[in-house]
């Protein structure tokens, strides 16, 4: 690979997520190979030396979450996909469930044979539709054609799917809400320890991984861990798909690989910024995580490592453009407003702070702020941090607390001026405040 690729190197045609397609390009052809001359702990082996991180946003090593889990112990283990990709900006999940979902079951079953799973789950966001019909469609044509089941591909392994549907929580895009979820039980998030590779799915050892972390586990098995880690960085081996939108000239879904020069992704693969406008700033991996400025990013790489060291994170890999002329102070009320709406009510941190953060920033942006209401965000902020269950509270922490670093200079201007700093204007109606476009 030399540089960022459209899409991924899967080859995506009209009919590329179906089985007939799939198998001709060689598809489940690596489950065989599994199923005929590897044992169970030699995929995890292969995975564990191929590097491989986790891609929904912690970046964990996925290897060593799979030896966590104790092979022929007599309990049932169980497989869970990640399909709830809710974090606003990301939609490359979503990409895979269109156009290769059969690269995911293939994938799902080599994962299933590895960690002695019998019952898998998707666990996919309720507000999916061709994304959901896709899936559901290849999973059919995977059990009429003996992938699923009873002795599979004629061998004693035997494996069973579900695919289960959200009902448009985003909290249970966290691990074990989605599995508190799956038990059909209000999705809360669970205190841990135990892991949930201890104690998860119905009490059981439980695996959960991110749908485009599991696509991987195919090419991986089948070419080898070493062919891997050719591509990428040392630390950061393979490449992450990545779903830009935004104030950009060409947004979609590009395949990047790790190391690759972030302005060069931005201003030569993605066509730079849209009407020629300068660029402000990025959130690099969905709103959790902190904006980087243009001049952040100069000479960045797009690796793990690099992007902690500019003080920010490569998150679930949801890249938005953000052009300069863009009120930073009404992004940020987008954003709480997303928090607040989706806070799942359990720890007080997150159900009061999401609220009293809302209300603040509705408030500067009604021309009502006051010069402490930056500095108190700041605070709820930083109490948010490390107090809740899950990590929703720390997250909208992270995004206000990283905007108002960058730029307290519009939030003081927005306050003393009644306006923002960048243009437009205000419109009060029955005490709701309406933003018009800036031109």
């Amino acid at each position: 690979m030399t540089g960022a690729k459209v899409i991924m190197t899967f080859p995506v045609t009209p009919t590329s997520h179906l089985l007939a397609e799939y198998e001709a390009r060689g598809g489940y052809g690596t489950l065989r190979k599994v199923l005929a001359s590897m044992k169970p702990e030699d995929v995890t082996k292969e995975v564990t030396a191929s590097g491989l991180l986790g891609h929904g946003g912690a970046a964990f090593p996925v290897g060593r979450k799979w030896q966590v889990v104790h092979l022929n112990d007599g309990q049932p283990h169980y497989l869970c996909a990640n399909a709830d990709e809710g974090e606003p900006g990301t939609f490359k999940d979503r990409w895979i469930l269109e156009n290769a979902p059969h690269l995911l079951l293939e994938s799902m079953l080599i994962a299933s044979y590895a960690l002695q799973v019998r019952n898998a789950f998707v666990y996919i966001r309720g507000e999916f539709d061709l994304p959901y019909r896709r899936l559901a469609g290849a999973v059919e044509e995977a059990y009429a054609a003996g992938y699923f089941g009873e002795r599979i591909l004629g061998t004693d392994f035997a494996c069973d799917l579900v695919v289960y549907r959200g009902a448009g929580s985003y909290v249970c895009g966290e691990a074990s809400a989605l599995i508190t979820s799956i038990e059909g039980k209000k999705g809360y998030p669970r205190n841990r320890p135990p892991r949930l590779t201890v104690r998860g799915l119905y009490q059981k050892p439980t695996v959960i991984n991110n749908v485009e972390t599991l696509a991987n586990v195919t090419g991986i098995v089948r070419d080898g861990a070493e062919a891997f880690r050719k591509i990428g960085t040392p630390k950061s081996p393979g490449t992450q798909l990545v779903s830009i939108s935004g104030h950009v000239a060409k947004p979609g879904v590009y395949e990047v690989e790790y190391g690759y020069p972030v302005e060069k992704f931005l201003f030569d693969d993605c066509g730079g910024m849209l009407g020629g406008k300068p660029l402000k700033c990025i959130v690099p991996g969905g709103i959790s995580t902190k904006v980087l400025t243009r001049e952040d990013i100069a000479g960045l790489t797009y690796d793990h490592k690099a992007f902690e060291a500019r003080g920010s994170q490569l998150g679930s890999g949801g890249m938005i453009a953000i052009a300069e002329g863009t009120c930073m102070v009404r992004l940020l009320q987008v954003m709480l407003r997303f928090y607040h709406h989706e806070s799942c009510g359990q720890c007080t941190p997150c159900r009061e702070g999401m609220g009293w953060l809302h209300r603040i920033i509705d408030r500067i942006v009604a021309g009502q702020g006051r010069p402490e209401d930056i500095d108190m965000m700041v605070r709820i902020s930083d109490a948010n941090d490390g107090t809740t269950i899950c990590g929703m509270g720390d997250a909208a922490g992270y995004a206000t607390v990283g905007i108002i670093a960058k730029y307290r200079d519009e939030f003081e201007y927005f306050i003393a001026h009644k306006r923002s700093k960048c243009g437009g204007r205000l419109e009060v109606d029955h005490g709701q405040v309406a933003e018009a476009a800036y031109a």
